[in-house]
């Protein structure tokens, strides 16, 4: 099948920094690609230039195999953009909401009504489709927010990190019905940098990381890249920077950070990681208190290609 998605080199620059260094992926009719990446790596600066908002430096972008520009108007009615910053009118209620948005869409009639009640069953908010979207939690806005780009059936549906700051409950909802517009067929783009979001939902992952697209593939893939590594994390008190330092200087240590209190460490073996932090403990002067060895996953992927954590 042609994929509903295909970027091409994308370069963006803002005066000297190169926020998108020759971006090139594809996504597939019925997909879910997730971007993977911190804070600052590119992520909403890429999708901005895939649903047309900004121009791209350099590359190409085909959506349903007509190329993208910022003034493609006819290109971007085959795009739901979900912002990450909510876009609703918050004294209208949902429904309100979605008959305004469905009619710049061109939609009208028991056409409209029909899409925003299954919308709004997409994104279980059918019971609450009458209250004002002030009267929401966060969660639930984000989730009205999703529905405002699913109204018009797209081809393609771009998500920017649509789970940031909503509670565990409406988190797992969106989750939820992100992995159901999948089954649907549509081609969805998920930008995040939760690791669990993008092992859970998504069918391939580019890791983007300074602006450029440094890994690519399935979960499995991916970590097949680190090959016989181990990921090891050390619960230790004392000078953790220190530590971690030190701990990058040892033979076998492949990488190592401080991740939520913890130092993690990607090592050749998880012998040769404990080895070493039991040196680079003492000249540290820090206490070790708990080990744990953990399969590899796409976090210690990130910190095998980057030598830092996701979250930094």
């Amino acid at each position: 099948m042609e994929p509903v998605l295909r970027c091409d080199g994308l370069v963006r620059r803002f005066g000297d920094r190169v926020a998108v260094d020759g971006v090139s992926f594809e996504i597939a009719p019925g997909e879910t690609y997730g971007l993977l990446g911190p804070n600052g790596a590119g992520k909403t600066t890429a999708i901005s230039l895939i649903a047309g908002v900004l121009a791209a430096d350099a590359g190409r972008i085909e959506v349903a195999g007509r190329p993208m520009s910022v003034d493609a108007g006819e290109v971007k009615r085959a795009i739901g953009l979900v912002p990450q910053d909510v876009a609703l009118y918050p004294d209208l209620s949902a429904t309100e909401n979605l008959r305004f948005f469905g009619r710049l869409e061109g939609l009208s009639g028991d056409a409209l009504s029909e899409r925003i009640e299954t919308v709004l069953d997409v994104v279980g908010l059918a019971d609450r489709a009458d209250d004002r979207i002030a009267e929401y939690s966060g969660g639930m806005r984000r989730r009205a927010n999703i529905a405002v780009g699913l109204l018009h059936e797209p081809q393609l549906l771009i998500l920017d990190e649509p789970t940031v700051g909503v509670d565990p409950q409406s988190r797992n909802q969106i989750l939820e019905s992100v992995a159901a517009l999948g089954r649907t067929g549509m081609a969805v783009l998920y930008t995040t940098h939760y690791m669990e979001e993008a092992e859970r939902l998504c069918d391939r992952i580019g890791i983007l990381d300074e602006g450029r697209l440094i890994a690519e593939g399935t979960r499995r893939e991916l970590v097949a890249r680190i090959g016989e590594h181990d990921h090891v994390v050390i619960e230790a008190g004392g000078d953790l920077p220190g530590l971690a330092g030190r701990l990058r200087a040892a033979d076998g240590v492949l990488g190592a950070d401080v991740t939520d209190g913890r130092v993690t460490v990607v090592a050749s073996s998880a012998e040769a990681a404990l080895a070493a932090a039991v040196s680079a403990a003492a000249e540290a002067g820090a206490s070790i208190t708990g080990v744990e060895v953990r399969e590899p996953d796409l976090e210690a992927v990130f910190l095998d290609l980057t030598g830092r954590a996701l979250r930094d």
